[in-house]
């Protein structure tokens, strides 16, 4: 904080430029202030791009602070005094960017209460909504005033702003939806105006506002009966960026939580693979709710249209909910006492949810390894654009067969085993064998770009031989997965086509070899004199040999020689003083001092 408190006084300086233009500067001068990009600048580079409230509530104490102190507008020594600012009061900019600030300064730290890890409690929301009317009734001032003293957009932007607060406060008192969504639309009006003119920074702006706006606004028609929204979709608008929807994120949070609350009290039982557990704790109900809802977002239809990181995103939300089930159902075992009843169906409940968990772990690997796939023959047309090598893939395959053999265990470790639980067995049986054939398949092509043909084709062979074998296990289920099927036939084809490959390159490579060798015997000399001297890559522009060499054989590249021969080149001459052995120089005894004992000293 002592940092932030020590900012340079440049940005109170910067407040200079906002100065009228000459032909106003008269008894009541017309003030400009850009407001929202003033606001957008302040916020993303003091904490609002990483969502820090706290830091940006710190800034704006700050340079209140500063803006007191320059503007002498202070409050007092010692005891506090009041000194209201009207439009009399202002006679410059700065004072403006007063009451804008202490807006700025109530709303981030209702924010700043907002966001706490629990979500605030009963006491922490009267203060919280507390802070929002006040920087409600600083916005509203701020617009008075800047109807008076400042020019006609600046009013239009202070007008829109004050709404957009008083949107705020009412959005989150949960009261006059109606007030609430008027606000909101008037602000949007005026953005979408203001959106039309000035330069294109202030365009982009604008649009950016308009659009941060509209899931409040449809929240609003939602709440009073005009919309159709369904809970998922309001979920999707939840998902946009901008710290103008952090309020309306966090409203819908809360919403979301109180209806899973209401959803887990009708859920008494869990079924897995044929099992019933009664679930009585309703923190582990609503953890596992959570958890099915993001997995219909996964299995939806429109699931593949879903960027990966949106996916991936997804999984780390699912692993969090099992997660914090799986910790209330072992405090739940830990506290259970001597009932065996009860803890048999602990027991059974929190394998069920661990082997919920290997089974999502198994199909995040398995998106891993189709993004990895995309990148694998991909060329790199970007600096930071990052290609995959098979090595990688072998060892994403090495994690999916762990993942695969933790779960069959899991499934396979009890006593009374349902139907369900010995064809679940057989299915990681399959895939163990797919992924077994992947792995293979991807550790030959490793070894062929190593240049080690005889392992590539022995391991290309072997790979159509598990998946032969893999395409049988499938078969011989009952529910057959087309699209594995399909992926497996392409396998089967891309390692039968590989394994000629590369037995066509080694006896390729083995032809030649005695010609290779015949060559290079015929160039050895014991002298080393005939020895013809490479050349580097400058000597022979004129050629299309390569200078680095072949990918496959070890050569030191011939590119430019390192480190540089040693030049000669022209200096001074050396002048040698031949004069000075012939020189008789005088001589200085009698300049001397005379060394003498202790009674010369005395008497001289």
């Amino acid at each position: 904080m002592a940092k932030e408190n020590n900012i340079s006084a440049m940005e109170v300086d910067d407040d200079h430029k906002s100065k009228p233009p000459p032909d106003q500067t008269n008894a009541n001068p017309k003030f400009f202030i850009n407001v929202l990009q003033l606001l957008k600048s302040s916020q993303m580079q003091h904490g609002l791009r990483f969502g820090d409230y706290t830091r940006y509530r710190r800034y704006c104490t700050a340079r209140l602070r500063r803006l007191y102190k320059s503007l002498k507008f202070t409050h007092g020594r010692g005891k506090y005094t009041k000194r209201a600012i009207t439009p009399t009061t202002i006679t410059e900019v700065r004072f403006l960017h007063v009451v804008l600030y202490t807006a700025e300064r109530a709303w981030s730290h209702a924010m700043e209460k907002r966001q706490l890890p629990d979500g605030p409690n009963a006491r922490q929301r009267i203060y919280l909504i507390g802070r929002l009317r006040k920087a409600s009734k600083w916005a509203t001032l701020f617009a008075e005033l800047c109807a008076i003293k400042g020019d006609s957009r600046t009013s239009l932007e202070a007008e829109a702003y004050a709404s957009y607060m008083k949107g705020n406060l009412l959005f989150e008192q949960d009261q006059n939806w109606d007030i609430a969504l008027k606000s909101f639309k008037s602000a949007r009006a005026v953005y979408e105006e203001l959106g039309k003119y000035g330069d294109l920074e202030n365009q982009v702006l604008c649009r950016e506002r308009v659009e941060e706006l509209e899931p409040s606004i449809r929240y609003c028609l939602h709440k009073i009966g005009e919309s159709n929204l369904q809970a998922s979709e309001l979920v999707h608008i939840g998902e946009m960026e901008g710290p103008a929807l952090d309020l309306f994120r966090a409203k819908l949070e809360a919403v979301m939580a109180e209806a899973r609350s209401q959803q887990a009290a009708s859920m008494t039982e869990f079924y897995w693979l044929g099992h019933r557990f009664p679930i009585s704790n309703a923190k582990t109900r609503v953890s596992i709710l959570k958890a099915q809802e993001l997995e219909k977002d996964l299995h939806s239809p429109t699931a593949d249209s879903l960027p990966a990181e949106k996916r991936l995103f997804i999984f780390d939300k699912i692993f969090a909910a099992y997660h914090e089930a799986r910790s209330c159902i072992r405090n739940d075992l830990a506290t259970a006492g001597n009932s065996e009843n009860m803890k048999d169906d602990l027991s059974g409940l929190d394998k069920a949810i661990g082997a919920l968990l290997g089974q999502r772990t198994i199909e995040r690997n398995q998106l891993l390894v189709s993004i990895a796939k995309s990148k694998l023959n991909k060329v790199r047309d970007d600096k930071n654009d990052r290609v995959t090598k098979p090595e990688e893939l072998v060892r994403l395959y090495d994690l999916l067969l762990q993942n695969t053999a933790d779960l069959s265990d899991l499934v396979s470790s009890g006593r009374d085993r349902k139907p369900e639980e010995v064809a679940f067995a057989e299915e990681c049986e399959v895939k163990s064998f797919v992924f077994r054939a992947e792995r293979c398949f991807y550790l030959a092509k490793s070894y062929s770009l190593a240049g080690k043909r005889a392992e590539a084709y022995s391991l290309y062979c072997r790979a159509r031989s598990l998946t032969d074998a893999a395409l049988k296990k499938l078969q011989s289920l009952t529910g057959i997965d087309q699209v594995m099927v399909k992926e497996l036939k392409m396998l089967y084809s891309e390692s039968r086509s590989n394994s000629c490959i590369e037995h066509a390159v080694g006896i390729m490579e083995e032809e030649k070899a005695p010609e290779n060798l015949s060559n290079r015997i015929s160039t050895i000399s014991l002298t080393g004199k005939d020895k013809k001297p490479e050349k580097y890559l400058l000597e022979k522009l004129d050629t299309y040999d390569s200078a680095i060499g072949d990918s496959n054989a070890r050569g030191i590249p011939r590119i430019e020689a390192f480190p540089p021969a040693l030049e000669m080149i022209a200096r001074n001459p050396i002048v040698v003083d031949l004069a000075y052995n012939s020189i008789d120089f005088p001589s200085l005894e009698n300049r001397m001092k005379k060394k003498g004992g202790l009674l010369s000293r005395f008497w001289g």
